[in-house]
């Protein structure tokens, strides 16, 4: 907690005291408490929004669009890769530093469901390349990926050998300030499967990233899938477009709002558009609004 000096408590106090003789404590108490999921935030994948843009462009259309924040998916025109050099880094560094744009980490392909274990290693190293990337562009984790079942595997063992690899790359990633990200993705996406993998990945700082699959809606719906993993719950969720297809975005966000969800929603968004400002600004308008009707669901 942020400790304040005594001459701010005396002015804290003296205003609070205002308060109670103008309009009442509850009055004040009622207004001055945050409906639960007021903290969360809009933010962007550069997935097919964005893959083109390079960081400047980012930035600018994340500014004017007001949707702040942004995870930099891997080997797209922004050039943000574990092979750009330590000036590079700070560069890119300073960009975020200097906008009101947040960078979030890289969104990479790296995954630990492969049986051949060079290919595994491959990955689990890969990932901690991009952990150092990460950390010295001043951002705060990684997304991974969980990933397949493969043909003659068991499924437990390949269950155990994704939760272990994310432990280890866990390990890691607090070493260095860093939060590693699973996607909810492949045919682990179940999520049964993913709770199952996420038993065995204990280490703190290994967080799902809610992806809204189709699957999510399967066995016992939405609601029930959601509260199975909803305890690991990192900094990002994704999202499509919300105005797009048949995915019951607003009961997706009643349940975020009931949590009180404090991290990032990024667009993951699939369709073409020709201004990417003012199709960010539309759904950063519905985002807006289907949180808050979900903060009328809690208020009733």
């Amino acid at each position: 907690m942020k400790s304040i000096s005594r001459r701010q408590f005396v002015q804290a106090s003296g205003a609070a005291a205002a308060a109670m003789v103008g309009g009442g404590l509850f009055p004040l108490a009622a207004q001055a408490k945050a409906l639960p999921g007021a903290n969360m935030k809009l933010g962007l994948v550069t997935y097919l929004w964005g893959q083109h843009w390079d960081l400047d462009t980012i930035i600018k259309n994340c500014t004017a669009s007001e949707v702040l924040g942004v995870e930099l998916r891997t080997e797209h025109a922004h050039g943000v890769q574990p092979s750009i050099s330590k000036a590079e880094r700070e560069e890119v560094k300073k960009k975020f530093a200097d906008s009101p744009v947040t960078c979030l980490g890289p969104g990479t392909n790296q995954d630990y469901d492969d049986p051949d274990p060079a290919v595994l290693k491959a990955n689990i190293e890969g990932t901690k390349e991009f952990i150092l990337l990460s950390h010295d562009i001043g951002a705060t984790g990684v997304k991974v990926k969980p990933n397949s079942f493969h043909e003659g595997v068991d499924r437990q063992k390949t269950i155990e050998q994704i939760g272990k690899s994310l432990n280890e790359v866990g390990k890691f990633a607090g070493e260095h300030g860093q939060q590693i990200r699973v996607e909810v993705h492949g045919s682990c996406c179940e999520l049964p499967t993913m709770k199952a993998i996420f038993d065995i990945a204990d280490n703190p700082n290994v967080a799902m990233c809610w992806n809204s699959n189709d699957q999510d809606l399967n066995g016992e719906g939405l609601d029930y899938n959601f509260n199975l993993v909803k305890d690991r719950f990192g900094a990002t969720a994704h999202i499509r477009e919300l105005n797009v297809g048949k995915y019951p975005y607003q009961q997706l966000m009643d349940n975020f709002v009931a949590m009180d969800y404090d991290g990032w929603v990024l667009l993951e968004c699939r369709t073409k558009v020709e201004d990417g400002i003012k199709a960010m600004t539309e759904q950063r308008e519905l985002f807006t609004q289907m949180v808050k009707n979900g903060q009328m669901k809690v208020k009733a």
